[in-house]
């Protein structure tokens, strides 16, 4: 029997998604159907860059609400898992690219909470969140996320939560996509499928398309913090393939 945990990438849009009923929360709510229960969560948000490695080392990481302008609905949503100290002492141990310190400040914010809503609504399993160092590289993201393979076999699941397109300079909110956002959203499924990392590291170097989906690249490095965690036989299937709102795409992938 295999118990190594599946990998997830979340493509998590707007913080709506948390509790309005719409395609991608459907989804969301589906895929955690069929997920099995780990002992912990580790997740990787867009919404967490600092200077240096971060990682959650909190009893009860609070809920934060760092969006601004939405019904006051949304700010009554209270994600009240518990956290983790042990497996965060453990994140700082296995990591040897770069120096990780503990985090008692920050919680879990909603690129975290908005899907762990849907997918693991009891919130009963413990969550740590680990901060993106704006000081690495995206090959050092890389390697960094590829050490964190072992809690896998451990029962930890990772969740990444970002988005391959997003562009907010040219958003509209309805439903439509620019073609260059579909373009490079289905490039991009195509490197995944034939598991072609180098390319999505270099995403710099692909041409016009994909210097319009990633105008910062806080979204889209959550997504090879999940690649970085496959092994070669590992299935992947995507729970949610549209681009929205014309430049945010909410591509969403189950690795294992």
């Amino acid at each position: 029997m295999n118990n190594k945990m599946p990998v997830l990438f979340v493509g998590h849009g707007s913080p709506m998604n948390a509790i309005e009923d719409n395609e991608f929360s459907r989804a969301w709510i589906e895929a955690g159907k069929d997920l099995p229960k780990p002992r912990a969560i580790l997740c990787i948000s867009a919404h967490w860059v600092t200077r240096g490695t971060l990682v959650t080392a909190m009893d009860h990481p609070r809920t934060i609400y760092d969006m601004y302008g939405f019904p006051p609905a949304l700010y009554e949503v209270k994600y009240n898992a518990p956290g983790s100290p042990d497996l965060a002492e453990q994140v700082r141990r296995i990591i040897k690219k770069t120096e990780v310190q503990p985090d008692h400040e920050w919680g879990l914010d909603h690129g975290t909470w908005s899907v762990l809503n849907r997918m693991f609504p009891d919130a009963t399993v413990p969550v740590i969140q680990m901060s993106l160092n704006a000081n690495l590289s995206i090959n050092d993201h890389y390697e960094v996320a590829r050490q964190l393979k072992d809690l896998r076999e451990e029962n930890v699941m990772i969740i990444s939560s970002g988005n391959i397109v997003h562009n907010l300079s040219l958003v509209q909110f309805r439903d439509f996509a620019y073609d260059w956002a579909v373009e490079f959203d289905n490039q991009v499924k195509n490197w995944i499928l034939t598991n072609d990392h180098k390319p999505l590291i270099n995403y710099q170097e692909q041409g016009q398309a994909a210097q319009l989906a990633i105008n910062s690249a806080e979204h889209y490095v959550p997504l090879l913090y999940s690649l970085a965690l496959k092994d070669e036989n590992d299935p992947i299937s995507f729970f949610a393939e549209k681009v929205w709102g014309g430049s945010v795409s909410m591509r969403s992938l189950r690795i294992g």
